[in-house]
Order: structure tokens, then sequence, then C-alpha cells
């Protein structure tokens, strides 16, 4: 069952309205993105890259940048480790193409997700050392290498970590205690003393932000340092940041450079999925381009997406964007296998019960271990946790849901586990086989979710007649985007509506278009996207029904019509 709720923000919608001519709906939609006060108002409707904040508000970003100035200059050897996920390559291509326009001597290296696994670990290290490595750049992770770190100190590596992802920390009798690692430079905005005002910023704009003030201080021009928005926005979205504030200027921004990117590998990525030519939207990166990214790191190395981005030539990125899609493909067919076999174990198992999710795939591919936790978060509204066999031991990936911080539960669970990391909807571990059931009933013994909190909810926006849409409206509605985590697209809601009329279209017969009636008797136009016969039974049995809904504008053969896209019923 859902349960539908309307989101009830106050403020003065009527004086929003007419201080930025825009529809008082417009202006309660805002508000209910958290969206407070005239200026910061004005700033998500028209907020533009001068209003960045500064890199050097990071904590420790003088230290690292007069590090590496110094470095560069003396041509020692730099190497940048990144990570195999969309934040952690585009992080890596972000950090050597900056070095090399600096003239750094510089190389990259991204763990396999197989044979290395995430982050830092100490082969990585020590292969640094034989490869006579001077200073070891992290981007995407480093925060939780406390050990790695300290041994590469010991073998006198100098050592700057870039990272995003929450401090490690243990509970104490006096307190919480952050553990961070000796490193020489450690820029992570999570930091409790860094001053950096976006606390929520991907590994990707961390990684900008070190190259924008080494830009800064080489006295190179700030389009220079704008080469690299299209990416930052990339990871942004890819990696499932809240799109509020400077994260929302990024990706609006780097949206709009993206259709026309000079970079080859981009543009033959865009090509292979059919996107050239028209506006691409968050929704874009977030369900085309970025799995194509993220495939190589799933099922071959990272090294090819990184490999894409640095080309220079369109006939061979037309050949690499052509293996990323098919690579892809290839995910997709095995993330559906493995979704099936947890739902049958969650269905036909007492596992059904639980309140957080573990469930032990052995055969399943580790790399799609954070898919398929994701979609049966989705399925069933719990935090899901897919384990793995992996060459030592059992890995696996989280996907949580609002009310549930992941990593703080793991936290409690640590003496179970080899390692872990993350965020609070989102964490990848490893432990061992025989603990696997005992970190099952761990979570869940220490687990408070409430059946409220496990219930589905429906957020509503606005109740709103489907009458009052017109195209003034639709258009007014895309100043909001673009959409995504922290900025859902707008959802209204009618109740008491007939439908007067209603087909069932598609080769899977999964679209019904209909007229529907609301008690004023206005006709309006509508789809329903999904299991389309049962939609149509339900609306038989019924005399009227309620709907969830989004307009927009249909057009077909050069003619335009207003239309409401069904979400939900009942």
């Amino acid at each position: 069952m859902e349960k539908w709720v309307v989101t009830a923000k106050r403020a003065d919608f009527k004086k929003i309205g007419n201080t930025f001519g825009i529809d008082p709906v417009i202006a309660r939609l805002i508000r209910n993105r958290d969206v407070e006060g005239m200026e910061n108002i004005r700033t998500y409707l028209y907020g533009n890259l001068e209003e960045l904040p500064s890199p050097w508000l990071l904590k420790d970003m003088e230290k690292a940048v007069g590090i590496l100035w110094e470095k560069i200059q003396d041509k020692k050897k730099i190497r940048i480790i990144g990570d195999y996920d969309i934040d952690g390559v585009t992080s890596t291509y972000i950090l050597i193409k900056g070095m090399e326009r600096l003239g750094a001597n510089a190389d990259t290296y991204i763990p396999d997700r197989i044979t290395d696994g995430y982050g830092m670990h100490k082969q990585l290290i020590l292969r640094a050392q034989e490869d006579g490595v001077d200073t070891i750049v992290t981007c995407d992770n480093g925060i939780s290498a406390m050990e790695e770190i300290a041994l590469a100190k010991e073998l006198g590596m100098t050592v700057i970590v870039t990272d995003h992802h929450e401090i490690p920390y243990e509970d104490t009798s006096e307190g919480r205690n952050f553990k961070i690692p000796w490193g020489d430079a450690i820029i992570n905005p999570k930091q409790t003393d860094c001053p950096y005002p976006s606390k929520n910023i991907c590994g990707a704009v961390v990684a900008w932000k070190l190259i924008w003030a080494l830009y800064e201080r080489a006295g190179l021009h700030k389009n220079e340092i704008l080469k690299f928005l299209e990416f930052a926005a990339i990871a942004t979205v890819g990696d499932v940041m809240d799109l509020q504030g400077e994260n929302r200027i990024i990706v609006k921004e780097g949206l709009k450079r993206l259709s026309k990117t000079t970079n080859y590998g981009l543009r033959a990525l865009i090509q292979a999925n059919s996107l050239e030519g028209g506006e691409i939207s968050a929704y874009h990166v977030g369900f085309v381009l970025g799995p194509c990214i993220n495939a190589s790191g799933r099922l071959d190395t990272a090294a090819r997406s990184l490999a894409l981005f640095q080309v220079e030539n369109a006939q061979r990125a037309a050949a690499l964007a052509g293996d990323l899609t098919a690579l892809n493909q290839s995910r997709k067919a095995l993330t559906e296998e493995g979704k099936e076999q947890a739902v049958e174990m969650i269905e036909t198992t007492e596992m059904g019960r639980d309140r957080v999710l573990v469930l032990y795939l052995p055969d399943c591919h580790e790399s799609l271990a954070g898919i398929i936790a994701g979609r049966i978060r989705e399925k069933y509204n719990k935090p899901a946790f897919i384990l793995t066999r992996s060459e030592n031991g059992v890995k696996g990936s989280g996907r949580s849901i609002e009310n549930y911080s992941m990593y703080e539960e793991l936290v409690k669970c640590q003496d179970l586990l080899e390692k872990f990391g993350g965020h609070p909807m989102a964490a990848g571990l490893s432990l061992k086989e025989e603990n696997v059931e005992l970190f099952r009933r761990r979570l869940n013994d220490n687990c408070t979710l409430t059946e409220e909190d496990l219930t589905p909810k429906i957020v509503i926006d606005v109740p709103m007649p489907l009458s009052y849409v017109n195209k003034n409206l639709i258009d007014q509605i895309s100043l909001l985007e673009p959409f995504g985590k922290g900025n859902h697209k707008p959802l209204f809601a009618q109740k008491g509506l007939r439908v007067l009329s209603m087909r069932i279209l598609g080769k899977n017969r999964n679209v019904a278009k209909m007229q529907l009636m609301d008690e004023g008797g206005n006709v309006s136009e509508a789809v329903y996207f999904g299991e389309a016969e049962e939609f149509k039974a339900f609306a038989e049995e019924k005399k009227t029904i309620s709907v969830t809904y989004y307009p927009e504008i249909n057009s077909y053969q050069g003619r335009e019509r207003i239309q409401a896209v069904i979400r939900n019923y009942c």
C-alpha cells in the first residue's frame, strides 16, 4: 500500500510569483524544495557559475596547491589513484588532464573492481614505490585509507587526498571520534572543520576545485577551468548528489555544454546512444550515458571509460563508445537475472519479513551488487544489501531509504566487517563468508524502522485540477530543471476523475491513452505507462479515480497537445 501525502510548506506564494514573474504554483514548487528567502529563490531560478564557492575555501586547499605546485615544477612523478565508477573516472580524468596542462609528470591508476577492490590497497602503494612515484593524489577515495596512507608515508611518499565520502569515526564514551588519515593534505568538505559551504558535492567536483585552484595559481584564464564543467555535471548526476545550490548550478550549466561538447569521447557516446541533436537532460545522464560509463568498471576495466574521455580522434572514440554501449547492454541482462534471484529469495524465505534485506547471491557478478540493491530497495521500500562471493571472501553494496543511515548502521557492525565505507543512502563493504548471517541478524536487531517508515510515500507537491494546466505553466515548470535527487520532478494530483475513453497501445501493451473528465465537466488527455491492462480494469471497476500526474506537451506530426502523465492511481 502507498501513502499519499501533500507537502504543506508555507510562504507568500503570491508575493514570490509577483517578484519573479512566475505562477504561484511554481513558487510553491520552489518552496517545497526547501528553498527559502528571496535571494535563495533568485539563485535557484537564475544562479550562475560566478556564484560557485571559491575552491580556496576547502580545508587544506592552500597546502595541497603549494605541495603540488612544487612537485610539478620539480617534475616529480605524481600518480592519481581514482575509482572505477562514474565519479571516480571523471575525477581521474579532470586531475590528469589538469595536471598535464600544467606540465606535470603524472599518470593514473584506477583500481580493478575484482582484483584490487575499492580505493587504496597496500599493493597499490607498493606498486607506486616500485614505479618511483613521489606523490600520490587520490580522487573519490582515500578518506578511510588510514593504514595504506601511513604505509605510503613510511615509504617516503607525499599523499594528497581528495574525497567526498563520510569521514570514518568511532563512538566513544567521550563522544564521536573522527579518524582522519595521516596525509600531507586532506581535501574533503565533510570534515567538521572545513569551511566550504557545499558539503554534498561529488568527488569529481572536489577534484575540479583542486585543478581550479592550481589554474588560478598558474594564472590561467577561467575559461580553461570551465572545460571540465560537463564532467563535473556528469559525475554529480551519476553519483546521485542533491541537485541543490552549487550542484544545481554545475549540472544546469554543464548540461548546456554537454550537448555541444568538444570532447571526442563524450560526443561519440552521445551519438552511440542516439542523443545527438537535442537537449541532454539529467535523465539522459543518469539512465543512458552514465550506465555506459559505469559499465566498463563493472564488467571489464574502468580504464576503458577513462580512455574514451582521453581519446583524440573521432574514429577511435566511436569504437570505444560502441564497446561501452554494448557492455552496458550485457550489464542490463545480468542485472535483471540477479534481481530475479533476489526477488525469489525474498518471496520464498523468511528473509522477506526482515526490515533490512541482506541477500547473499554468491554467483552474482560483484560489480552489479549496487544496482541490484537499488532495484530491490525500490521494489520493497526497504534498505537492501546484495552480497556476492569474491576472491577474498564476500563483497557487497547497499542502497537505503530516507529514514535509514546506512553508513551509521555499518559502523555499529564494524567488528563483523573487513572494510566498509559510503554515505547514508549507499555503502560498500567486505566481510568473511561466515559472518554473513551474523551481519544480517545484527542489522535487523539494531533496526528501529517502523511500519510507517517502510510504507512507500507518494509526496504530492500541489493538488491541482488538470484544467488549470496550460502551456505557459508547463514552460515555467522547465525553470525548475534539472530534476533529480533533492530536486524531484513536480507531482500534482486530482481526485474525482471519470474515464471517458481509453486505448491500450504499444508492442507490450504497456501504454494507456485516455480522456478524463472532472466534476466540473472539463475534459483532459492523459497517458499511463506501466501495467496498462491492470489500470484499465481498475478504472472500469471504479466510477471515479484519483491520480497523481506530471503535465507535459505531447508533440506529434507537428501538433502540440497538453497531456497529463499519470504516475499513481487509486
